[in-house]
């Protein structure tokens, strides 16, 4: 009995064991929003981020730290998020642009710039900060006028890797 004790000692069954490798990944490209937005109401169905209309346009800054990997991509509102009760269809137009650079590099940002939809994408090619800013209007059908209470509508920025 001691002799087989003995041999089944020296056959060691193996140990396993399992080790994690964690890393932590800073993000490259950072969304900010710079100034919210406010419709200003220039007439009864309409409502307007245009500062002419008594609006605030919104902005949005992207910080990018790798140039060349990353697009904007930023939606003006086609819908209200909150609202009165509205009976009838609105119509929504908008549009984005480059208001200010970190860089001269990023001059040609507007004019190189793709609208699908309601959506504007910029192909940030360049590193630093760059400010967007996104008109917004909406016109009640038929020239309704609006009714009274708060219109929130949201603008989506997204940063999407190459």
């Amino acid at each position: 009995m001691k002799y087989s004790l003995a041999v089944l000692s020296l056959c060691a069954l193996p140990a396993y064991a399992n080790v994690n490798i964690t890393g932590n990944v800073a993000a490259k490209c950072v969304i900010q929003t710079d100034k919210s937005g406010v419709y200003g109401n220039p007439s009864a169905s309409v409502l307007s981020t245009a500062p002419s209309d008594g609006g605030v346009l919104p902005v949005v800054r992207f910080d990018v730290a790798l140039a060349d990997y990353y697009t904007a991509n930023i939606t003006h509102p086609t819908s209200f998020s909150s609202s009165p009760v509205l009976s009838d269809s609105v119509a929504w137009t908008g549009s984005t642009a480059v208001t200010n650079t970190s860089d001269a590099g990023m001059s040609g940002y507007n004019a190189a710039k793709t609208v699908v939809g309601s959506t504007t994408i910029f192909d940030l090619t360049v590193a630093g900060s760059t400010w967007f800013s996104t008109s917004s209007t909406a016109t009640y059908a038929a020239s309704k006028p609006f009714s009274g209470g708060t219109y929130v509508a949201v603008v989506q920025a997204t940063c999407i890797a190459k």
